[in-house]
Parts: structure tokens; sequence; C-alpha cells
């Protein structure tokens, strides 16, 4: 049994796969996936279904989760199901209130695009903030969307506070992305420049 002292040692995607199945429901690896897609994949990263499946036996192997076959509701194979195990509750709960935290790492594709803009046309420039733009108000409409959902459920209230986040996160990032192009025409043609090939 996990203890407050004793966290097995697992990746992250482990700890994210035990997460939610933490609320208590059995899940199956499609619904890990739908999941993680709509919570986990706004603030952090969302597994492919290879992960998920490789973490879920993993996660079973260790007695953290335990598994059953339901018939199926419609269609001819039987679904496998997933529940934490009361050890994986307390394994979970002690990672969480104990693993040291890893600061976010920022890779920021259009910033390194930007930094470059020396090699770039102003408006090839343009055109990738505007852009990066589009994708962060639909992934703000997304969180914004997703945490509307989430509502329903009391047990969800602390992924709603994150959804939040993620809408505030993809927000600034739009607002930003507005900034730097308004930078841009500040900024106006490098001296000298001529056409670039």
């Amino acid at each position: 049994m996990a203890d407050e002292e004793t966290v097995p040692a697992l990746p992250a995607t482990s700890w994210a796969v035990l997460g939610l199945l933490s609320f208590g429901r059995e899940l199956s690896g499609y619904d890990v996936k739908k999941w993680s897609d709509r919570s986990l994949g706004l603030f952090y990263w969302s597994p492919s279904f290879s992960q998920i499946y490789s973490e879920l036996k993993r996660l079973e192997q260790a007695g953290l989760a335990g598994s059953r076959l339901v018939p199926p509701e419609a269609g001819s194979r039987d679904k496998r199901v997933y529940r934490i195990t009361d050890e994986g509750l307390a394994a979970v709960r002690t990672w969480a209130r104990t693993a040291p935290l890893d600061p976010p790492v920022l890779k920021h594709g259009p910033m390194l695009r930007l930094w470059l803009g020396h090699l770039l046309e102003p408006e090839r420039m343009r055109e990738i903030l505007a852009a990066h733009r589009t994708h962060a108000e639909g992934m703000r409409l997304r969180a914004e969307a997703d945490a509307a959902d989430a509502s329903a459920d009391e047990a969800w209230a602390y992924p709603r506070l994150t959804l939040r986040w993620a809408e505030r996160y993809y927000a600034a990032e739009r607002d930003l992305a507005d900034a730097m192009l308004a930078d841009i025409e500040e900024l106006g043609p490098p001296e000298g420049a001529g056409p670039r090939r």
C-alpha cells in the first residue's frame, strides 16, 4: 500500500492517467483519451492512444488500477474498463502532495520564427503571428466550452479551474500576438532591406 513517504517511480504520463481515474469512474482507454483531450490537453499535453494503453497496463501491473471486461453496448467486442484501486488513489494523492514541482518549459514556435524574423519578409512574419492568434483564440473558445461542460459535475471543480486557467492563458496568447503584430508595424522594414530570396 502506498503511504505518505513512498511514491512509485512512474513517468508523468502514468500520473496523468492515474489522475484521470481518480475521479472514481470506470474508464475505457477511449474515455481516458477523450477526457485528457478535453482537460489535460489544454494545459499540459494529451497522450496518444498507444501511450494511454501502455500506461493503463503499467498501472494495472503495479496494482494501482484494476480492469474488467464489460459487454458491448453495440458491436461485437467486449470493452475493457479501468478503475483506480485504493493503493492507486493513495499513490496519486501522495504524488500530488509531495512530488517536486517541475517548472513550465516554454517552447514557443511562433516566437522562434519571430526571433529569426531577419530572415523572413515582414508579410510572412505577420502571417505566422496571425495564424498563431487564430489558433490561440480557437483554443480559448475550446477551453471556455469545456469549462462550461465541466460545471455540471461537482467532482470536476478543480479541473474546471484549470480549464479557466487555460481560457485565460490562450486569451493572453491571443493578445500577445496582437501586440507583436503592432510591434512589427512599428518596427518597419529594416534599413537597406531589399527583396529577400
